[in-house]
């Protein structure tokens, strides 16, 4: 079975650091693989590299059976690879349909800005097209009844929301969550797993760096484990856990304040 994403030999180098050193991984229609390691470790640089937004050294992307390692970071946002971002970003001052109508604009509109604006009877049919897949998002994210209200206003856990939503908006056939449960307590955190459910029910292939063990054990069909630019381990989450070399990397003293926060 040809995957959906295929990454092979991927490298990031800047100047002597090794950020990703030659790591390869295959993501399946559907899957929800989680990716995790210590603080430092290249987990963030690699999603970066699989959205585009840095470039590789060297290595190949596939997506779909394209290569994609030269294409720009909108071009891959409308093949069908969204992603979010560690830290909540969102238009405090917008709406909820606001912001998530954005999501639904990166695939509908694309490039052509000067096409849209003499042509003004397209650019009203792609609107009306970006709000029913805004709403069809908020409704996904359960959001509704929340479309006008300011996003500023709303609390931590349901801004993620919004912000997945977003992402959710651009229809993508793979998701990349990075670190998507930072800053929240448990209950927050059950929320964006259940989430994620809810999304891979619906076929979504995802990522999730996360540094809740708990979490990835509860959600992920695989595990890959990163040190040093390096993949050192993948499997079932409940066989990665006990994997001697992924203790000694990641669930040390250290990795056990991280577990259980």
């Amino acid at each position: 079975m040809t995957p959906l994403l295929d990454v092979t030999d991927a490298k990031v180098h800047f100047g002597g650091v090794r950020a990703v050193d030659g790591v390869s991984i295959q993501l399946q229609d559907g899957a929800l693989h989680g990716l995790v390691g210590p603080n430092g470790s290249g987990k963030s640089t690699l999603l970066a590299a699989l959205s585009r937004m840095i470039d590789l050294t060297d290595g190949r992307l596939s997506f779909k059976g394209h290569d994609y390692q030269r294409d720009s970071a909108p071009a891959v946002a409308r093949m069908g690879i969204g992603r979010t971002f560690q830290a909540v970003r969102v238009m405090s001052s917008r709406s909820v349909l606001e912001n998530v109508m954005l999501g639904a604009d990166a695939g509908v509109f694309g490039p052509g800005i000067v096409g849209n604006w003499l042509l003004p009877w397209r650019t009203r049919r792609h609107e009306r097209r970006c709000r029913e897949m805004a709403m069809a998002a908020i409704e996904r994210l359960e959001l509704t009844g929340m479309e006008n209200h300011l996003v500023g206003t709303l609390s931590y856990g349901t801004q993620r929301r919004v912000e997945i939503a977003r992402a959710v908006a651009a229809q993508p056939a793979v998701l990349l969550f990075d670190e998507p449960t930072a800053g929240m307590n448990r209950a927050e955190r059950d929320e964006v797993a259940e989430v994620m459910r809810t999304l891979q029910a619906g076929g979504l292939a995802q990522v999730l760096v996360e540094h809740d063990m708990q979490m990835i054990t509860d959600v992920c069909d695989h595990v890959w484990v990163m040190n040093f630019g390096k993949l050192i381990a993948e499997g079932k989450p409940e066989a990665v856990v006990t994997d001697p070399a992924v203790q000694e990397a990641y669930l040390g003293k250290r990795g056990e304040e991280d577990v259980n926060p």
